[in-house]
Protein backbone atom coordinates (compact mmCIF):
# COMPACT_ATOMS: atom_id res chain seq x y z
CA UNK A 1 0.00 0.00 0.00
CA UNK A 2 1.11 3.68 -1.00
CA UNK A 3 1.97 6.00 1.78
CA UNK A 4 1.76 8.69 -0.72
CA UNK A 5 -1.50 10.54 0.10
CA UNK A 6 -4.93 10.13 -3.17
CA UNK A 7 -5.22 13.42 -4.81
CA UNK A 8 -7.68 15.55 -2.68
CA UNK A 9 -11.06 16.88 -3.66
CA UNK A 10 -8.82 20.56 -3.54
CA UNK A 11 -6.39 18.75 -5.09
CA UNK A 12 -8.92 18.04 -8.11
CA UNK A 13 -10.70 21.12 -8.40
CA UNK A 14 -7.25 22.75 -8.85
CA UNK A 15 -6.56 20.81 -12.01
CA UNK A 16 -10.32 20.41 -13.06
CA UNK A 17 -10.35 24.40 -12.78
CA UNK A 18 -7.39 24.97 -14.58
CA UNK A 19 -8.35 22.63 -17.56
CA UNK A 20 -11.68 24.47 -17.55
CA UNK A 21 -10.24 27.78 -18.01
CA UNK A 22 -7.28 26.23 -20.64
CA UNK A 23 -10.14 24.51 -22.78
CA UNK A 24 -13.33 26.64 -22.27
CA UNK A 25 -15.61 23.39 -21.33
CA UNK A 26 -15.28 20.81 -18.54
CA UNK A 27 -12.57 18.09 -19.44
CA UNK A 28 -12.58 14.20 -18.01
CA UNK A 29 -10.19 13.38 -15.46
CA UNK A 30 -9.22 9.75 -14.54
CA UNK A 31 -7.78 8.92 -11.38
CA UNK A 32 -5.30 5.77 -11.30
CA UNK A 33 -2.22 4.64 -10.01
CA UNK A 34 1.09 4.38 -11.16
CA UNK A 35 4.35 2.99 -10.19
CA UNK A 36 7.41 5.38 -10.38
CA UNK A 37 11.40 5.21 -9.51
CA UNK A 38 11.23 8.59 -7.21
CA UNK A 39 15.00 7.95 -6.71
CA UNK A 40 16.37 8.20 -9.63
CA UNK A 41 19.47 5.97 -8.02
CA UNK A 42 17.37 2.88 -6.72
CA UNK A 43 15.60 0.50 -8.62
CA UNK A 44 12.65 0.33 -5.59
CA UNK A 45 9.10 1.59 -7.57
CA UNK A 46 6.51 2.98 -5.31
CA UNK A 47 2.91 3.32 -5.96
CA UNK A 48 1.71 6.87 -6.94
CA UNK A 49 -1.35 8.01 -7.49
CA UNK A 50 -1.90 9.69 -10.70
CA UNK A 51 -4.25 12.01 -12.44
CA UNK A 52 -5.07 11.45 -16.69
CA UNK A 53 -6.77 13.53 -19.55
CA UNK A 54 -6.73 13.58 -23.13
CA UNK A 55 -7.43 16.43 -24.94
CA UNK A 56 -9.23 16.66 -28.47
CA UNK A 57 -5.94 16.32 -30.45
CA UNK A 58 -5.28 13.31 -28.89
CA UNK A 59 -2.50 14.46 -26.42
CA UNK A 60 -2.52 12.34 -23.25
CA UNK A 61 -1.70 14.09 -19.94
CA UNK A 62 -0.84 12.88 -16.51
CA UNK A 63 0.04 14.42 -13.21
CA UNK A 64 1.93 12.20 -10.72
CA UNK A 65 1.42 12.91 -7.03
CA UNK A 66 4.84 11.70 -5.44
CA UNK A 67 4.39 13.32 -2.27
CA UNK A 68 2.68 15.62 0.32
CA UNK A 69 2.49 18.74 -2.05
CA UNK A 70 4.84 17.11 -4.69
CA UNK A 71 3.39 16.40 -8.36
CA UNK A 72 5.34 15.35 -11.86
CA UNK A 73 3.74 16.04 -14.73
CA UNK A 74 4.48 14.58 -18.77
CA UNK A 75 2.21 14.53 -21.63
CA UNK A 76 2.30 11.59 -24.38
CA UNK A 77 1.17 11.09 -27.93
CA UNK A 78 2.06 7.51 -27.94
CA UNK A 79 4.19 5.05 -26.00
CA UNK A 80 7.66 6.18 -27.95
CA UNK A 81 6.26 9.59 -27.44
CA UNK A 82 6.64 10.41 -23.78
CA UNK A 83 7.60 14.72 -22.93
CA UNK A 84 7.86 16.09 -19.62
CA UNK A 85 7.99 19.37 -18.65
CA UNK A 86 12.11 19.88 -17.99
CA UNK A 87 11.25 19.99 -14.35
CA UNK A 88 11.99 17.48 -12.28
CA UNK A 89 9.22 18.20 -9.22
CA UNK A 90 6.67 20.43 -8.39
CA UNK A 91 5.74 22.04 -4.80
CA UNK A 92 2.66 23.31 -6.68
CA UNK A 93 -0.44 21.59 -7.92
CA UNK A 94 -1.61 24.57 -10.26
CA UNK A 95 1.84 25.70 -11.54
CA UNK A 96 2.60 22.31 -12.84
CA UNK A 97 -0.65 21.61 -14.33
CA UNK A 98 -0.36 25.15 -15.98
CA UNK A 99 3.50 24.63 -16.91
CA UNK A 100 2.49 21.18 -18.56
CA UNK A 101 -0.29 22.90 -20.69
CA UNK A 102 1.95 25.42 -21.89
CA UNK A 103 5.05 22.80 -22.60
CA UNK A 104 2.90 20.50 -24.84
CA UNK A 105 1.49 23.80 -26.76
CA UNK A 106 4.99 24.68 -27.34
CA UNK A 107 5.80 21.53 -28.60
CA UNK A 108 3.32 21.13 -30.40
CA UNK A 109 3.73 25.11 -31.80
CA UNK A 110 7.25 23.81 -32.57
CA UNK A 111 6.20 20.54 -34.62
CA UNK A 112 3.81 22.55 -36.64
CA UNK A 113 6.43 24.77 -37.65
CA UNK A 114 8.68 22.31 -38.80
CA UNK A 115 6.22 20.49 -40.87
CA UNK A 116 5.30 24.18 -42.33
CA UNK A 117 8.59 24.30 -44.00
Amino acid sequence: MSSIPDFTESELWTVNDTLKQRYGHDVETEIGDAELRLDPHSSTLTPCPVLFWRDGDGTNFVIFKVGDRRYRGQFFYRVHQQFGTGIDEFDNLAECTVTLLQVQADHDAKQTAKQDR
